[in-house]
């Protein structure tokens, strides 16, 4: 199996800028390796490669529909972030019922309560 580098991503990937020339996971790595997907772990190591670069800051987008592509627009990175924001709160959610607790306190964040007079006063 052939080893995929980031360079090759962004290589690849400046053929697809915006959202309407995106590509799928499975014809990135044709494109690079220029065979099909060995299996799914040729496409799992583009995705790696993909979260690494972005990372980086990289202004590589996403979605189930359209592909990968790098972003023309504001518009479409913003998109993307929506998109990736959206995942991470379900995930996170998921992991607050699992654990039966609320996202706040998953989260580390401090409820304001009332406090007993005379205390924190200066």
């Amino acid at each position: 199996m052939q080893q995929i580098t980031p360079a090759q991503v962004l290589s690849a990937l400046e053929h697809h800028q915006g959202k309407a020339r995106g590509i799928h996971v499975r014809d990135l790595v044709m494109r690079i390796t220029g065979e099909l997907a060995n299996g799914e772990g040729q496409e799992r190591a583009v995705r790696k490669l993909v979260t690494e670069l972005r990372l980086e800051g990289h202004p590589i987008c996403a979605h189930p529909a359209s592909g990968y592509f790098l972003a023309e627009t504001a518009e479409e990175l913003d998109d993307t972030c929506n998109f990736l924001r959206s995942r991470a709160l379900s995930s996170l959610k998921a992991e607050s019922r699992l654990r039966r607790i609320s996202m706040a306190e998953l989260l580390g964040q401090f409820s304001l309560t009332e406090s007993n007079p005379g205390e924190g006063a200066t």
